[in-house]
């Protein structure tokens, strides 16, 4: 949409309400409503203040200590929402209303670098300067649907909630019919929006569904990514059901967010692959995929359920090792020609995409710039192999990785590397700090 465009429909009626968003650290849209007129006349020019304890808080927003960009010491003050006009969309699911998202400065002009936008931004910026090339990603995002409303959900303590499917309906035709009227909106509402989904399907975990979006290029992606998931949780909300990200809602299959990822030149033609080969700049990606892998697992699964996800026969991987269409691997390269590219299987579906996707942007210009090379593709059931590297089982041990690496320090920069410590420093203390099910149910009377 354009600023013309908005005029007018301001003008007529039609529009009322400004949604200017930024995502903070969990994924989430946070933002304010703006009075049209008063975004056109102010806000469009100036930007608007917000909090800068929106990247200092928890998921419950709590306010924590820790954090070198905002805390008590500094007296939270402002950072400035600066909206970024290319993202301007209306939104067909919220009468009169359209969103813009924004890029976050301080006061002062500087960009808050530890901002999930801007960590994506620099890092595709280095990988044009460094390499001359950009980076085209489509994201495949996994929910689980269920009949009860978030309310009623929470009243029931998240148990005994009914799926809005009662069995396994990956790629059933049949079992997705009834629940169509809910993801046929979901599909309409968005492309409504501007964003560009591809298809939907069932998956096996009862109630789970996928919707995937056409590849583009990797900003649009992110920012289509963290509409869609905030925008399918408000029409599920609206149509009296509930939906979950979380990447283990329960004990079955968990919810993945599989990243698809290639490069192109500066004349848009894609390098990675020749036929059905990779070429030595595709195989240099994935090696390079592959050897951050453990590193930045902080950015890709930032949750202590995050790692719950990673079991081995559930098709979310255990195994760094790559393959040629092969399911049980980290790496799964497919395409040929100008389609050809690497999925990447670890993300799940409560992952930040901006933090994601700049995960592998640093890890592709790692292999390129130290010119890796790639082991042979992995033939058989890579859940099998007692020698391959390994998906960090815990949030504690990726965030010991995330601390040592000498990669994730010149990748992202001395401010992103402790903020991010901090913030799965933040989840692991409320985790330990939590008295679990698990521990009512072996200790209540036995212990």
């Amino acid at each position: 949409m354009s600023v013309e465009a908005l005029r007018v429909g301001i003008a007529s009626g039609e529009i009322d309400t400004v949604l200017l968003a930024l995502t903070d650290m969990q994924g989430r849209l946070q933002g304010k409503r703006l009075h049209a007129q008063y975004f056109l006349d102010e806000v469009l020019a100036h930007g608007s203040e917000a909090c800068n304890y929106l990247l200092a808080v928890d998921v419950e927003m709590n306010t924590l200590p820790g954090y070198a960009i905002s805390g008590w010491e500094t007296g939270y003050g402002d950072f400035v929402l600066v909206p970024d006009l290319d993202t301007l969309r209306p939104v067909p699911w919220l009468p009169g209303t359209v969103i813009v998202l924004a890029d976050l400065r301080w006061p002062s002009g500087g960009d808050v670098v530890e901002s999930p936008r801007q960590i994506l931004r620099r890092q595709l910026d280095l990988l044009q300067s460094e390499h001359g090339l950009t980076a085209w990603v489509g994201t495949e995002l996994e929910f689980v649907a269920f009949a009860d409303t978030y309310e009623q959900a929470a009243e029931r303590g998240y148990r005994g909630l009914t799926p809005v499917n009662q069995y396994n309906v990956d790629y059933s035709l049949l079992g997705t019919s009834r629940v169509e009227p809910l993801l046929r909106r979901i599909r309409l509402q968005m492309a409504g929006a501007g964003l560009e989904p591809e298809s939907a399907k069932g998956e096996c975990n009862p109630g789970q569904h996928e919707i995937a979006f056409r590849y583009t290029d990797a900003l649009r992606t992110a920012d289509q990514h963290i509409l869609f998931k905030h925008g399918t949780k408000e029409i599920a909300a609206q149509e009296g059901c509930s939906i979950t990200f979380m990447a283990k809602p329960n004990q079955r299959e968990g919810n993945s967010c599989h990243i698809h990822f290639s490069l192109r030149d500066a004349d848009g033609r894609p390098v990675m692959g020749i036929g059905d080969e990779l070429t030595p700049t595709g195989a240099a990606v994935v090696a390079g995929l592959i050897a951050t892998a453990r590193d930045v697992s902080v950015l890709v699964a930032p949750n202590i359920n995050s790692y719950k996800r990673y079991q081995r026969g559930s098709f979310a991987p255990t195994a760094l090792r790559w393959g040629r269409d092969n399911r049980t691997c980290a790496m799964r390269v497919v395409g040929h020609d100008a389609s050809l590219r690497v999925e990447n299987r670890v993300p799940g579906a409560d992952v930040n995409p901006y933090l994601a996707i700049a995960a592998l942007v640093a890890g592709a210009r790692h292999g390129l710039s130290a010119g890796l090379s790639l082991e042979d593709a992995y033939t058989g059931n890579a859940y099998a192999d007692p020698d391959a590297p390994r998906v960090p089982g815990t949030l504690g041990e990726a965030l010991a990785l995330w601390r040592a690496s000498d990669f994730v320090r010149d990748a992202f920069g001395n401010e992103v590397v402790a903020h991010y410590a901090r913030a799965a420093e933040v989840e692991l203390e409320a985790f330990n700090a939590a008295v679990t099910d698990w521990e009512l149910i072996r200790g209540y009377e036995r212990l």
